[in-house]
């Protein structure tokens, strides 16, 4: 029935008119950096089937004729620009093999395009949407050249950078996520079909829908229609990390970082271990924690929060009691928490953060500075601890070592593998 109507649309297009060109188009969906047609994938077996049999009926028709069959391939812009070439070229290849096996098209009427202008798509898709900085986006696509060179070709500076730079990366994690998949896996198949002088045709009663006739092919395509899309989602980038020094010495702990903006983010952590074996005279306690406020620098920092190089101030509070079956040390007073005499320090620190998977990063940071308070010295006597000496600490140097797994949480908070999904 699909079929039916399909041509009786075309044959209402062709009342009273002769001899004009009509288009139809579908879309067929790739997975990622696939090439290889999958039915199951999408809508890709009605699509396939529909215009199979248009192809098959108009072949019948005495009074049809096709015209031209165009195969064009496409890629989504964030991958690297060779395997996105190859990538079109076997996308292409791949629809034309499919529709040839079933249909049988001479060579005269098949064309085929690997020069599909991915960047006017996500243009297209973009004025569709009321997303964030989307006049500034349409800007760089439409102005700004795909590649710029320095007088001694050098690559200076790019279209994709620019857009990836915006917003700290947001802007472009957002196209990532709501345009490329729409790009990258769609190679759209059109099919001209004239319509040959003859009388006119009795239409079918079932279809009482005008089309509009169209007098010239139109030359450039645009993605399907789809409805707008919401406005993006408030990006809040932040996450959750342990030191794994701290976790090999059993010392759990866990913190927390939040991005401010402009480069700079917030982190707080809190270890806690209360480990004891009082008849060997045993025990291993630590509990405490501090503040960090960082500011983030380097490409990898321009292109999402939290990642990349990092510089800031640090300032800590702990007490401990550690003894391993002879002498022992307590900083803070006995009998007292954390804040009876505490141990304190401060410093600068510098640190990296890498990413390892989409949403996991470790951080390695060292902060140096002072470290100050007081700490006991005791020893063990007949059940009882005595007190031997009271110390005051001053301690200039490292006062933190981190290897922090880091777990990225939030809205566009993930990793992006190099040369991007394709």
């Amino acid at each position: 029935m699909k079929l039916l109507i399909n041509l009786a649309i075309l044959f209402l297009c062709c009342i009273g008119v002769s001899g004009q060109t009509y288009r139809k188009e579908i879309c067929v969906g790739f997975r990622v950096n696939s090439s290889e047609i999958d039915l199951d994938y999408g809508d890709n077996a009605s699509n396939l089937a529909e215009i199979v049999g248009l192809l098959t009926d108009v072949q019948r028709n005495p009074n049809m004729e096709i015209t031209g069959v165009s195969f064009c391939g496409s890629a989504s812009p964030e991958g690297k620009s060779l395997q996105n070439k190859q990538l079109v070229v076997d996308r292409c290849a791949s629809l034309e093999h499919y529709i040839r096996q079933r249909v049988d098209l001479p060579d005269s009427v098949v064309f085929k395009s690997d020069k599909t202008d991915v960047w006017q798509k996500l243009a297209i898709y973009v004025e569709r949407t009321d997303m964030p900085h989307k006049d500034d986006v349409l800007y760089q696509i439409r102005q700004t050249p795909e590649y710029t060179y320095n007088a001694k070709g050098t690559l200076v500076d790019s279209r994709k950078k620019r857009l990836m730079d915006m917003n700290f990366g947001r802007t472009w994690n957002y196209m990532l996520r709501e345009f490329f998949p729409l790009i990258r896996n769609a190679s759209v198949l059109m099919v001209y079909i004239k319509q040959n002088e003859t009388k006119q045709t009795e239409i079918p009663q079932e279809v009482k829908t005008p089309v509009q006739s169209v007098d010239t092919i139109p030359q450039e395509t645009s993605p399907e229609e789809t409805q707008p899309m919401p406005a993006a989602k408030s990006s809040r980038y932040f996450a959750i990390k342990t030191n794994m020094l701290y976790d090999a010495l059993a010392i759990p702990n866990v913190g927390v970082e939040v991005s401010l903006g402009r480069r700079w983010s917030l982190a707080a952590d809190w270890m806690y271990a209360w480990w004891s074996n009082n008849s060997k005279h045993r025990y291993w306690r630590v509990y405490g924690g501090g503040l960090s406020a960082r500011k983030w620098f380097g490409h990898a920092s321009e292109q999402k929060p939290l990642q990349g190089h990092h510089i800031g101030i640090n300032a800590q509070i702990l007490t401990y009691d550690f003894e391993f079956g002879g002498k022992g040390q307590m900083a803070g007073e006995p009998g007292g928490s954390i804040w009876s005499r505490l141990n304190y320090a401060f410093g600068a620190e510098y640190g990296y953060s890498m990413p390892i998977a989409e949403r996991l990063n470790i951080d390695f940071s060292l902060v140096a500075g002072y470290m100050g308070g007081r700490y006991y010295k005791y020893i063990p006597i007949d059940g009882h601890y005595v007190w031997q000496s009271t110390h005051n600490r001053h301690w200039w140097g490292p006062t933190k070592i981190e290897v922090t797994l880091v777990w990225l949480l939030g809205n566009n908070n993930y990793n992006v593998k190099k040369g991007g999904n394709k």
